[in-house]
């Protein structure tokens, strides 16, 4: 028979997390204040998601509305504006997919390569520094330079004979959309690539170099392949993201003329929601959203994992 420990020796199996707790405990203070973040802000107002089941009355408030089941979303499927709405938002995130996201990839392998520190600096803080401007000034720019009396209308009018219209011609108004989303945001997303890059080992570049590799083939046979797993990340995050917009860019940007391509998700929330004040409507609306990119979201991670990818789990 075993001999009986003394009881000041005797320890419960909750003691030792609890002392690693505690040991760590200025940790876990540091991680409370992001989870009491996500709790307050992300997590609480899933609650306002009946809404999207009720007929709401801003009198009764949200708990005393009376339910209507789907009703809303019969609504929001039977209206044509909707699938407008979805299909400009699909369409125009595609195209950015398209055209923004190789952008700070490539301009992420530029930068890296520079010999000269100066000009590897100044040109990190031109690329930068679009991502800190409002979209009301970016807005404005715009405006001044393709607007109707702009700098670019007035020499396609020199060297055309005729208007270009960049902003009233749905064609033109979409090249330009494209083209400033890009130039505001490719800069930024160049610090994700650069930070992938320069965790490459050296060793390899060394190795390439005494095989006899230029700069383009090191480029090619070790820098992309080795931060694949990064790039493979960030499209999945993108693709889950295919139905939701912001509100700043296609809201300043848009005008009447072109509202057939620049009508989007966030848009028509906002018109149906605020203007019209049909909050169930607009509730219904961004729930569809959320969940067709989440779903979105899976197939990306799925596939990826199918091409022997990690994936994002």
């Amino acid at each position: 028979m075993a001999p009986s420990l003394p009881a000041t020796a005797r320890r419960s199996p909750r003691d030792p997390l609890l002392k690693r707790v505690y040991r760590s405990r200025m940790l876990y203070l540091m991680l409370a204040l992001p989870l009491v973040q996500y709790a307050v802000f992300r997590y609480a107002p899933l609650a306002g998601l009946q809404v999207a089941f009720k007929n709401f009355n801003m009198f009764k408030g949200m708990w005393a509305s009376p339910w209507v089941g789907r009703t809303v979303f019969r609504e929001i499927f039977g209206n044509p504006k909707f699938w407008l709405a979805l299909k400009n938002t699909v369409a125009l995130n595609a195209l950015d997919l398209l055209f923004g996201f190789p952008m700070p990839i490539i301009l992420a392998v530029f930068l890296y390569e520079m010999r000269s520190l100066t000009v590897k600096r100044v040109s990190q803080t031109i690329l930068y520094l679009p991502h800190f401007l409002s979209w009301i000034i970016i807005g404005g720019i715009v405006t001044q330079i393709f607007g109707s009396a702009g700098i670019a209308n007035q020499i396609a009018s020199r060297l055309l004979g005729r208007n270009a219209n960049f902003l009233m011609d749905e064609a033109n108004w979409t090249i330009v959309y494209v083209m400033v989303g890009v130039w505001q945001s490719a800069g930024w997303g160049t610090i994700i690539y650069l930070a992938a890059i320069s965790a490459v080992n050296t060793d390899l570049y060394e190795a390439s170099e005494v095989d006899g590799c230029g700069r383009w083939r090191r480029i090619i046979h070790v820098t992309l392949p080795c931060i694949t797993p990064t790039i493979v990340v960030m499209l999945i995050l993108r693709l889950g993201q295919m139905v939701a917009i912001g509100f700043e860019r296609p809201y300043v940007m848009a005008n009447d003329m072109v509202l057939n391509v620049a009508e989007v998700i966030s848009t028509f929330v906002y018109k149906m929601g605020l203007r019209n004040a049909r909050y169930s409507f607009a509730t219904a609306v961004g729930m569809f959203g959320s969940v067709v990119n989440m779903v979105f979201l899976l197939a990306a991670n799925f596939g990826a994992k199918r091409l022997g990818e990690d994936g994002l789990w």
